[in-house]
């Protein structure tokens, strides 16, 4: 049996490069606080894992061979997509009136303004259990949504095994490699985003990253359920 090992890395890092839905839920959890990015970028690898069981098990192939399948899947997470992008818009607009809020005669000052969600393993242990799930299931369900994750272990990923050897050892094999890859890199992009979150963190960079990363969403979930 003789994998393109090389060939599959190079794609693999290029795909991680190149930023999507992952992308976005997984630098929108860490600007909130580092524990909440790595929750989702496990949720989302953890999603890869689904597909790459799928692709193995054939039911992917099931999946996109039938039309009304492939449509539901893509619909949903487009519908997902949008979902996520409307409540970043939301949160940007609580934010903003919370700004402007009545002050009882003196301005808020950094300290003030940061709340238990802003500092890792602050505030009660229950709440942040509750975030750091909410975070693993938005990183799970967008990459377990995204028709294009289930097309990689269809039509990319099978361009580099060995026909004469066992497919579903080498799907496997790829995809276990696939997922490694990605967390060690999804993790580097939360320490990243972790040392950004001095900036991020103030009110108005963050009202204005949710506003950003809300209609990229948005755009991205359009973009998914116009595709044919």
């Amino acid at each position: 049996m003789s994998v393109d090992l090389v060939g599959f890395l190079g794609v693999v890092m290029l795909a991680y490069l190149v930023p999507g839905p992952d992308f976005l839920v997984i630098v929108r959890a860490a600007a909130r606080r580092p524990a909440l990015g790595r929750a989702a970028a496990l949720g989302a690898q953890t999603g890869l894992c689904v597909h790459m069981c799928a692709a193995a098990l054939g039911l992917s192939v099931i999946a996109t061979r039938s039309a009304y399948a492939f449509t539901a899947i893509k619909l949903a997470g487009a519908a997902y997509l949008v979902y996520l992008g409307v409540r970043a818009l939301l949160d940007a607009r609580r934010g903003a009136a919370g700004r402007h809020a009545p002050r009882a005669g003196r301005r808020e000052t950094p300290a003030e303004a940061s709340t238990p969600e802003d500092a890792d393993g602050a505030g009660p242990s229950a709440a942040a259990d509750d975030d750091r799930r909410g975070s693993f299931v938005e990183g799970f369900l967008t990459n377990v949504l995204n028709p294009k994750a289930a097309l990689f272990f269809l039509s990319i990923l099978p361009q580099f095994v060995d026909r004469s050897g066992s497919l579903t050892e080498q799907i496997f094999l790829l995809g276990a490699l696939d997922v490694v890859i990605g967390v060690f890199y999804w993790l580097g992009l939360v320490g990243l985003a972790a040392r950004l979150r001095s900036v991020l963190g103030r009110p108005a960079w963050r009202r204005r990253w949710e506003r950003m990363t809300g209609y990229v969403f948005i755009a991205i979930g359009i973009s998914v359920a116009a595709t044919e």
